[in-house]
């Protein structure tokens, strides 16, 4: 029923220029207010820096965390002035603003105004805020200890860890709501992050650690943006919480331990029974307005190829020649018919017509590509064979381009051959700005076409080559066939380089590097062994950045299984943990439990990449590396209990 996903603000949202940075932002600045309960669970409020400057205690400004990467140790935060600093990442004295789709919240939120400077504040979801005065502190508590105050059923989850342990796990505990009189209150034990434990709340009591106080639950007030579709929480409304645990932040927020809490344990917190029930209607209504079925899912660009072909639509890919049109296409259909436009001739591609001596009739021949896709489409009539016309934009002939056109828009040659029934046509060519030999498709074509644009990230490179594999990429050599469609060894050099390795600048008179050329060059590999030979696939330059990498510091599989190594062994670079995640990959399933409580040691990333090299898209490979980690959790917490 929760759909709503929450994130935190990004550098350009606050900072940015006057395109990026939020009307929010430039209206009342970046500086936040600090809410009791947030201090109570580590965060630090300024005893001289207040909202609007305003002297109240419940004025006073907190710091938030921002997605800004500084380094892989350290992320940006809003200080108490409203700018910029940094701070490690395990911390937990800095606080949390998050942020929401207002989409996702607008027909459910309540208390819409505009304020006075033109930004609408709504109210959406409750949490525990400010602490309650003197007497009623002493009234919940009594009536607490008389066992007469109501339980709602609902609790707050917040991190256990005192504010000192930087290193240490996320350990959840949950704070009971309790009704009085109308009201909902949390009772929290202050885990406070100042420097003498000794500090002051908004109702001007001052506390220590170790002390109970009573916080209200109150409604959140969201500030929106209705032009960025997002709405971000007025106050910082807890701290307490690591940003990371692991120093290895690159901007990826989503893996981020933050990003983690917010959106397993905050996003349920916040949403009381009102919101639950708006929620459920609000589906139910969807549901009953979806009259069609419809699946309204994201989709893949390949799925949109895949799904273009079961259409007997012809998709069209556009994209940069190394950007793997060619490879999406066969691995849909390795045995794809593939006609490479640029060379074609009209014989080649549309046949031709031969004298018969003995009838003294001209015979009209068929293409040897239609005679073998026509071959293939009788043998397999179930099954559906692509016909792939490549670098169609490169044609200079306008007679192989109108027979080109012909074959698209009617599935017809020349006006003598038809295409089998279970034969389609997929497209391909590059931009008329990415290749001074490209032209452009007339009008009628184009808007025949669904049009499919690739561009391989970094990312989609590293799933891809990781993705389990038939016969495409397998190649024999002494010691048996390779199962893996990228060397590890080059996985893991792109994984750790990122974009900067995945492309290099093309200047045609020395030899780059790019999606295409990485996969030649795994094959290379496997086949010779020698990286050196790769100069001449991405040159010399980036060879000899491969070979560095390849030749660090490694803890072999022997290593590790026979224990030989000290803690000592342990402090490496990132690049040498991912060589080392590339060997300990080679690891048999008898011993793969022992390698990875190893791999743990060395953090998150590497990690993450151990378990991608030794999956490599297997099911059962991945199915039982979750199991394990459900074990390992269970083991975990349970040997806590018993403590």
């Amino acid at each position: 029923m929760n759909n709503i996903i929450v994130d935190i603000l990004t550098e350009d949202q606050i900072f940015g220029d006057d395109t990026n940075r939020l009307d929010i932002f430039k209206q009342r600045g970046a500086r936040a207010r600090i809410t009791g309960f947030a201090i109570l669970l580590g965060g630090v409020a300024s005893e001289i820096d207040h909202v609007n400057n305003s002297k109240a205690l419940k004025d006073r400004a907190g710091q938030y965390w921002t997605k800004k990467a500084d380094g892989s140790i350290c992320v940006k935060v809003v200080n108490y002035s409203g700018y910029f600093n940094s701070t490690n990442i395990n911390r937990r004295h800095i606080g949390c603003r998050p942020v929401l789709s207002y989409s996702a919240i607008s027909s459910i939120s309540s208390n819409q105004v505009i304020a006075h400077d033109n930004i609408l504040e709504v109210e959406y979801g409750e949490y525990p805020q400010q602490p309650v005065d003197k007497n009623m502190q002493e009234v919940l508590e009594m009536e607490l200890c008389k066992e007469t105050l109501k339980k709602t059923g609902k609790t707050y989850t917040t991190d256990s860890r005192n504010y000192e342990e930087e290193g240490a796990d996320f350990e959840p505990q949950s704070h009971i709501e309790y009704e009085y009189q109308g009201k909902k209150y949390v009772r929290v034990k202050a885990n406070a992050s100042y420097d003498e434990k000794n500090f002051i709340l908004s109702n001007g009591v001052r506390y220590q650690n170790g002390d109970y106080i009573w916080v209200e639950v109150e409604p959140i007030k969201w500030l929106v943006d209705s032009k960025n579709n997002i709405a971000i929480a007025e106050n910082i409304l807890f701290a307490g919480v690591q940003f990371n645990q692991e120093i290895n932040y690159i901007g990826n927020f989503s893996q981020t331990n933050l990003y983690w809490f917010l959106n397993t344990y905050f996003i349920k917190d916040i949403q009381n029974e009102n919101i639950r029930t708006a929620m459920l209607k609000q589906k139910e209504e969807l549901n009953k307005k979806n009259l069609y079925n419809l699946n309204f899912d994201e989709v893949t660009e390949e799925e949109i190829i895949i799904g273009a072909i079961q259409s007997g639509i012809a998709p069209f890919l556009h994209g940069l020649p190394s950007d793997g049109k060619s490879a999406r296409i066969k691995e849909l259909d390795p045995d794809c018919e593939i006609i490479y436009m640029i060379t074609q001739n009209p014989d080649s591609f549309a046949g031709k017509s031969v004298y018969n001596q003995e009838t003294g009739e001209m015979i009209d021949v068929k293409p040897t590509w239609l005679k073998r896709l026509e071959e293939k489409c009788q043998k397999e009539k179930d099954k559906i064979h692509i016909l792939f016309l490549d670098e169609i934009t490169n044609v200079k002939s306008n007679y192989i381009l109108n027979l080109a056109y012909n074959l698209i828009l009617d599935r017809e040659l020349d006006g003598k051959w038809k295409l089998p029934e279970n034969a389609r046509i997929v497209v391909a060519g590059n931009e008329v700005e990415d290749s001074i030999s490209a032209i452009e498709i007339p009008q009628p074509l184009y808007n025949r076409l669904a049009h499919i644009y690739i561009h391989t990230t970094v990312e989609d490179w590293l799933n891809w080559a990781s993705t389990p594999i038939e016969e495409y990429g397998k190649i024999d050599y002494e010691e048996g066939k390779v199962e893996k469609k990228i060397h590890p060894a080059i996985y893991a050099f792109i994984n750790y380089r990122r974009e900067a390795a995945l492309r290099t600048t093309y200047t045609g008179k020395k030899p780059n590097a790019d999606p295409r050329k990485w996969e030649m060059a795994s094959k290379m590999l496997y086949t010779t062994g020698k990286p050196e030979m790769l100069r001449a696939l991405i040159g010399e330059a980036l060879t000899r950045e491969f070979i560095a990498f390849c030749n660090q510091r490694v803890i072999t599989l022997e290593d590790v299984l026979n224990g030989n190594y000290t803690e000592e062994d342990l402090n490496m670079n990132l690049s040498e943990k991912a060589v080392t995640a590339v060997a300990l990959s080679q690891v048999d399933e008898e011993h793969i439990e022992t390698v990875r409580e190893f791999v743990e040691k060395l953090g998150e990333e590497t990690l993450s990449l151990f378990d991608n090299l030794w999956t490599q898209g297997d099911n059962y490979r991945l199915e039982r590396l979750i199991k394990n980690h459900v074990k390992a959790k269970e083991k975990k917490l349970g040997d806590k209990q018993d403590e």
